[in-house]
């Protein structure tokens, strides 16, 4: 089967869209990311590349950071014809989970912010992890969020710090999203108020 870039984009970009309004709810991307991996291109997560394809355009620049990160900058290129840049630059930040313990909180402090003039040209991270579900690990409030949501990240980079203080001057500041093993979409916007749930023994 081969992935229909209108038809399979669209889904893909309405769950993209349908996530970051509902921060918590976890998107399935199985059904696309199952195409993906048919058509080969094994050297990028199914699930970035899927990302990759229906975000990406001429226009859009991104960095790859990744042990595999010139196979898989040059797959990416090659079909979205995206830029590859440093991390400051990046509209896009890929973040793969080979890489190294503390790279996420780096590309965080790294990633560009926006201006007041015009915060939407601050960097989108997305970082694959092993796991994620909606356990009490991590407590979610904000917009579209009606009282509270829950979601639990599996990975062993501390992030949550550094996303606070790199949006606490709202409307700067960046989105993240997540994806999992399982291609399981989390988004997390600027607006979303996270705090760590510390179990006490």
């Amino acid at each position: 089967m081969k992935l229909d870039i209108v038809h399979d984009l669209q889904s893909v970009y309405r769950k993209i869209v349908d996530a970051s309004a509902r921060p918590g709810q976890l998107s399935e991307l199985t059904k696309e990311a199952c195409i993906v991996k048919e058509e080969g291109n094994h050297e990028c997560p199914a699930s970035i590349l899927l990302l990759a394809l229906t975000l990406f355009d001429q226009e859009v620049t991104f960095k790859v950071i990744s042990e595999k990160e010139a196979a898989i900058t040059k797959i990416i290129n090659q079909l979205t014809y995206a830029k590859p840049v440093e991390t400051e630059d990046a509209d896009y930040i890929l973040i793969l989970q080979d890489a190294g313990v503390g790279t996420l909180a780096t590309a965080i402090e790294k990633a560009k912010p926006g201006t007041l003039k015009n915060p939407h040209s601050s960097a989108t991270i997305i970082v694959e992890v092993s796991k994620m579900s909606n356990e009490p690990m991590l407590q979610l409030k904000g917009p579209g969020i009606h009282t509270v949501e829950f979601v639990h990240v599996e990975t062993t980079e501390k992030w949550v710090e550094s996303r606070q203080m790199k949006n606490k001057e709202y409307p700067l500041g960046i989105e993240l999203m997540f994806v999992d093993h399982q291609d399981q979409l989390l988004s997390l916007p600027r607006t979303t108020q996270i705090t760590e749930n510390r179990v006490i023994v």
